[in-house]
């Protein structure tokens, strides 16, 4: 079995659970600890990619750039990476970060439009990028559908492509299915990676899954902190994969060091499978609407689960965030 790349999303993913409220201290400290544990790549950026800070998103405490310029100077052999989705990052944010020293970029779509990603993933190339395609919300698509769009990615320049589990919806066979036609399908040199979520419990078994059937990047955020019930726990990630002989280069004990005493004690609250992010795994709803479905169920004085319900039944991706105060509003309102 090849060796697997372990890529910590904690600085990115975990800024959704963070409210998008990571100081450059806690960035800094994570990225050094996380380096000091052998992981292979730390991503840092908003949790809706460069360019993220808004009003639709969230704004962030601290601007990412200062936050990727410190991730960079914190480590010694990691490579920083930062996520992009066209549209809402655009090039120059790119140039932006690589002139900053991040060295990995993942450009990330929804499952069925690759086609805007391709003038991002070439420039990406140009610009001397280990350049990843994500497709994200991957169980929208079928097997067969995803590579299609993963051919896309591909054609551009895309090194890497993502099975993009950003719901937590899919199960090790529908995994295993959807790496396998990546796997079988793209060119031999094309690597394919998996990004997998808690909402089901099942994010470990299906990044194993993912690895037995081919993917060679794995992500994880340390302590699960990342947007719903969380992703994958880097530690536990490592741990499992060294009993299963799986070969990274992070190391189990301080991993488990740097979940317990550095990251657990930023933690706003514990990433757990909860009635709420349970329902974004079954319901397949992104995973970043959990903390905006919470806000809006106070505001309108609604239920969250019956806002991620509706948003389910409505097929709402990524970028639609506004769709949830709509939601909310209705459900809010008083019966003549």
């Amino acid at each position: 079995m090849p060796a697997v790349t372990l890529v910590d999303s904690t600085l990115r993913d975990g800024s959704h659970a963070k409210r998008h409220q990571l100081s450059v201290e806690q960035v800094s400290t994570v990225a050094a600890a996380l380096d000091r544990a052998g992981v292979d790549v730390i991503e840092v950026s908003h949790g809706d990619g460069l360019g993220g800070a808004s009003f639709n998103y969230g704004f962030a405490l601290t601007d990412e750039y200062e936050l990727i310029e410190a991730a960079v100077k914190a480590v010694e052999r990691a490579r920083i990476a930062v996520l992009l989705l066209p549209g809402i990052g655009v090039k120059e944010d790119l140039a932006r970060a690589r002139d900053l020293g991040a060295s990995v970029t993942r450009i990330a779509t929804h499952s069925t439009e690759a086609d805007v990603s391709p003038s991002h993933i070439a420039f990406a190339r140009e610009l001397g990028y280990k350049t990843c395609g994500f497709l994200m919300m991957a169980h929208m698509n079928s097997p067969e559908g995803l590579l299609e769009q993963a051919k896309i990615m591909e054609a551009a320049g895309a090194e890497t492509v993502y099975v993009t589990d950003s719901a937590g919806a899919l199960l090790p066979d529908t995994v295993k299915a959807r790496v396998e036609a990546l796997r079988g399908g793209l060119e031999p040199g094309t690597e394919v990676g998996f990004h997998g979520h808690e909402n089901l419990s099942l994010s470990i078994a299906n990044s194993v899954a993912a690895v037995e059937t081919g993917a060679t990047y794995i992500d994880g955020c340390t302590c699960g902190l990342g947007a719903g019930a969380g992703n994958a726990p880097t530690e536990v990630l490592t741990a499992v994969f060294e009993k299963l002989g799986i070969d990274v280069n992070a190391e189990t004990f301080p991993m488990l060091d740097v979940a317990e005493e550095v990251v657990r004690p930023i933690m706003d609250r514990p990433q757990v499978v909860d009635r709420a992010s349970l329902i974004l795994g079954y319901a397949g709803v992104y995973s970043s609407f959990l903390l905006h479905a919470e806000r809006a169920a106070e505001r309108f004085d609604v239920s969250t689960k019956d806002i991620l319900v509706e948003v389910g039944k409505r097929k709402a991706v990524g970028g639609q965030e506004d769709l949830i105060i709509e939601i909310a509003a209705e459900l809010g309102k008083v019966p003549a």
